[in-house]
């Protein structure tokens, strides 16, 4: 069976010529010399809000650097990358992923109703195997196997939602370490256990080598068909069936569905399976909202593209190397792994669409963990460093337990530690708050230097209502926009993983290697360390004679 294609028609047209507009450094571009200027001018000020409705949420970014000059110059600088357009090729299915000549057609997925049938098909399919499954109240274990964008989106929104306890239990197997196989099977009864194998390409060498594995423990319980017990989500059904799955177990991908956005895809079996079907529903409804919002409303008051420009001017104008996730929210642990891939994945590139160099920095380390937690880990780091980072904080107003003072103070805490980054504390400050604790006057002198911050490092106040799946949905898809418009911003593609790719072809020639054992030849073409480590763990793992 060939790999699926995007639908025909005005959607999978090519892209007109001038949409790679990337080919112009950014920095060659009068208006990015405006836009900098201004932004220089700039300091935050939380004193002139700025706060942006969008899709059921609320986007503060007052702390960042804003004004209607600024919006302008943006709007000019938005003008030069024909970002209309590129915004029109991404929305419509276009060939935005130029590298690959394939489009990056996440956002159908999500629609209410969706006009392509094959979409609206395996839709059917995955709510059809989730209902069959639960009027039987079959597979009460459910071992999720999967890499990068087959993984890190079913595990948060089964952790958001599922953190009181499931009626099936769910472990997910990623790493190729035998540790975390050996693990995710520990204890589980193979008769009543599914096993899902999430693999784009299906050659994915860690979820391969875990199924593999996972497929054999169902064989060495003596279950009459272990077939029945493993389902495929794949964009190759022709590979998973070589492998032994029965076609009715095999949920399609694409190939225009980038792994980290494969969340929206039938890679959300998992999650239905975990936390419901119409969990995945609302956070597909969620997402479209803010697809909505992305595509119609104007610069000034476009979430994704508010927190884009923030983006930019932190890292290319004002040097900022990371970006801080915060959610102040126990049930977003997985958020910034989330986040992490999508960004830095997407955005980890240093060429134009035409092969020359950008010139300036892009794509920030993304790192972070959940409040108040994250305040006894490095928040003194981001509060009084020499460096710093943006944050991005992200809390829910309302929150869905009945422990009304803790919420308060996990409103507070996050509140305060963004005005803190904000605001600073002056020498004159800290020196009068020693004084007034009573300390000597020339102990207060010297331990004032230590009590100051420098204040006005820059911060976005992400508001849900309360965590729910549309909520949730269109936080993802906000993060999803913004990285697309930076990309554009750039002149670089958001939607291939070239160095992802090279890294994994070079451990397909060492394994062979390894494999080869200590009496093979000496292992050719790579460094002097490289190959020293090869002769010593060539065996290792072997069975012992």
């Amino acid at each position: 069976m060939p790999a699926q294609q995007p639908p025909s028609g005005p959607s999978s047209k090519a892209p007109p010529d001038h949409t790679p507009a990337g080919s112009t450094p950014i920095n060659k571009l009068p208006a990015w010399q405006s836009f900098v200027r201004l932004a220089q001018q700039q300091t935050p000020n939380a004193n002139s809000l700025n706060i942006i409705d969008a899709a059921g949420l609320t986007l503060d970014i007052s702390a960042q650097r804003h004004s209607a000059a600024l919006n302008d110059a943006l709007d000019q600088l938005l003008a030069a990358r024909h970002f209309n357009a590129q915004r029109e090729q991404l929305l419509e299915g276009g060939q935005v992923n130029r590298t690959e000549n394939r489009a990056a057609w996440h956002t159908a997925l999500r629609a209410p109703a969706p006009t392509n049938q094959d979409i609206a098909r395996e839709r059917a399919r995955v709510n059809n195997f989730v209902r069959l499954a639960d009027s039987e109240r079959r597979w009460r274990n459910i071992v999720h196997i999967g890499i990068g964008g087959s993984d890190w989106g079913v595990r948060l929104a089964v952790r958001a939602f599922g953190y009181t306890g499931l009626w099936r239990q769910v472990r997910f197997v990623s790493n190729i370490d035998g540790h975390a196989i050996a693990g995710g099977l520990a204890g589980l009864d193979p008769r009543d256990t599914l096993v899902v194998l999430a693999s784009k390409s299906f050659t994915t060498a860690e979820t391969l080598q875990n199924g593999q594995q996972a497929v054999q423990w169902l064989k060495n319980a003596g279950l009459p068909d272990p077939w029945k017990h493993v389902v495929a989500i794949t964009a190759r059904p022709d590979r998973a069936q070589e492998w032994g799955l029965n076609p009715e177990h095999i949920f399609h991908l694409w190939d225009w569905v980038g792994g980290r956005f494969s969340l929206w895809s039938a890679i959300g079996l998992t999650t239905a399976l975990a936390v419901n079907s119409d969990v995945v529903a609302g956070m597909h409804s969620g997402a479209a909202a803010m697809d909505a919002h992305f595509a119609a409303a104007p610069t000034h008051a476009n979430a994704p593209i508010q927190m884009a420009m923030a983006g930019i001017i932190n890292r290319s104008i004002l040097d900022y190397g990371s970006l801080n996730i915060a959610p102040y929210d126990f049930r977003l642990t997985e958020l910034v792994p989330y986040l992490q891939q999508l960004d830095m994945e997407s955005l980890g590139k240093s060429v134009l669409h035409d092969g020359q160099a950008v010139n300036i920095p892009t794509g920030p380390a993304v790192w972070g963990m959940p409040g108040t937690d994250a305040q006894h880990t490095f928040f003194q780091w981001l509060h009084q460093s020499s460096d710093g980072a943006p944050v991005d904080f992200i809390v829910c107003q309302h929150a869905d337990h009945g422990w009304h003072k803790n919420h308060q103070s996990l409103l507070a805490n996050c509140l305060a530690q963004r005005e803190a980054l904000l605001q600073g504390k002056s020498y004159e400050q800290a020196l009068k708050e020693c004084l007034d604790e009573g300390i000597p006057k020339q102990q207060a002198t010297w331990l004032a230097r230590h009590r100051t911050h420098p204040g006005g490092r820059p911060s976005s106040l992400i508001v849900l209502p309360r965590l729910s799946p549309f909520t949730l949905g269109a936080l993802l898809a906000l993060y999803e926009h913004k990285v697309f418009v930076q990309s554009v911003l750039w002149g670089i593609n958001a939607f291939d993983q070239w160095g992802v790719e090279y890294g994994k072809r070079l451990a397909d020639n060492i394994s062979i290697q390894l494999q080869q054992g200590q009496a093979a030849p000496a292992p050719s073409g790579h460094d002097a360390s490289t190959t020293h480590w090869i002769n010593t763990f060539r065996g290792n793992g072997q069975p012992a004679n």
